[in-house]
């Protein structure tokens, strides 16, 4: 099993970028999570993190440590734990999270569809607890020493198709695989 990194370590900041991250937190709006770095990112109050796109419900930024040419998240502004937190009701989320994934692929002169994947890890295989899409770009070219973080048909990684599938079958996410 994957260990869950610690904070600092999974957000790939320094000791004063972290420290500085603490210090804005403290002044985080009511309804962020204030010790979660996404609830920061998509509230503008990390200086470290430039958006690539952003509406009134979602953001989408670069990953700090890309598997791929491409590798952007989208989170929502809203603080979700996780896929597994997901009810029917969210399938329109989780369509315009994938919407704006491809977008932003767009956005980087990414013309073939076909090659990209876009998915969620799931619990244990998280290390933020705020709900963010991957969006990778050639997946042809995903790097081979990560790669067994992005293989569909397993329970670490489900694709935005399938998960809409299991929301709007009304089934639960826990424990689903793409098959």
């Amino acid at each position: 099993m994957e260990q869950i990194m610690p904070f600092s370590r999974c957000c790939g900041t320094t000791e004063e970028e972290q420290s500085s991250r603490s210090r804005s937190s403290s002044s985080s709006s009511s309804n962020s999570m204030a010790d979660c770095i996404f609830c920061l990112i998509s509230n503008g109050e990390d200086e470290f993190t430039e958006l690539i796109r952003e509406n009134d419900d979602m953001v989408c930024f670069r990953d700090i440590y890309p598997a791929a040419p491409h590798h952007f998240l989208v989170i929502p502004r809203q603080h979700i734990k996780s896929c597994s937190s997901l009810t029917k009701k969210h399938a329109l989320l989780v369509q315009q999270m994938a919407d704006m994934g491809r977008a932003a692929l767009q956005d980087q002169g990414i013309t073939d569809m076909q090659d990209i994947r876009l998915g969620f890890h799931q619990p244990p295989y998280i290390s933020v607890d705020h709900l963010h899409l991957h969006v990778l770009a050639p997946a042809s070219r995903i790097n081979t020493n990560m790669l067994y973080k992005f293989i569909r048909r397993t329970n670490r990684f489900i694709s935005e198709e399938n998960l809409l599938m299991v929301l709007n079958s009304g089934t639960s996410t826990q424990g689903k695989s793409n098959k």
